[in-house]
């Protein structure tokens, strides 16, 4: 899987959640529909967001997501349609919202940061786990093995349903039901 697109410059460490999503505005326990909040809390985010308004690629500097373990961070993220987020570390708790929500949580050394934030676009490959700028840099990263087929199959629900029949199948082969 390849997500190619245009960059949002987060010049900043250490955005919690309440930044990325301010939690008056969590009245729900829908993912829908959040991405009209993304970065209210940041001093600048709107701002931001508007001279950026194609973009889907968030690179940032180190501890993104920190703060409250609230799922929205990464619900608002992926409803606004960006896939995925660069930066040298998350908050754990971030990092697996991600993953499971289907936004990659792409981690690279803190060296590489200034060059991928004055990138227009990027074009990451998921499987290759390379991230590749419009002057043909090429930077790789790791995934989880695991967190990576989550991504791949678009969240770990998705890839949870994804084995329904294979767990069906199975559940029927042993003899055993599930009501």
């Amino acid at each position: 899987m390849v997500l190619e697109g245009n960059v949002l410059p987060v010049d900043r460490a250490n955005v919690d959640t309440d930044q990325v999503i301010p939690a008056f505005l969590l009245t729900g326990i829908t993912s829908v529909g959040l991405g009209v909040h993304l970065f209210k809390g940041m001093p600048g985010g709107l701002d931001l967001l508007a001279a950026h308004p194609d973009a889907s690629i968030v690179v940032t500097r180190e501890n993104f997501g920190c703060g409250s373990s609230r799922e929205h961070a990464a619900w608002a993220l992926a409803d606004r349609g960006f896939r995925a987020v660069v930066a040298p570390s998350f908050a754990r708790i971030f990092q697996e919202n991600a993953y499971n929500n289907g936004v990659a949580p792409i981690v690279v050394d803190a060296g590489e940061i200034d060059a991928l934030m004055a990138a227009p676009s990027l074009k990451i490959d998921l499987e290759a786990e390379t991230i590749a700028t419009s002057d043909a840099r090429v930077i790789t990263f790791a995934l989880d093995p695991l967190r990576k087929r989550f991504l791949l199959e678009g969240g770990y629900l998705d890839f949870l349903a994804n084995k329904r029949d294979a767990v069906r199948s199975w559940l029927s082969r042993s003899g055993s039901t599930v009501e």
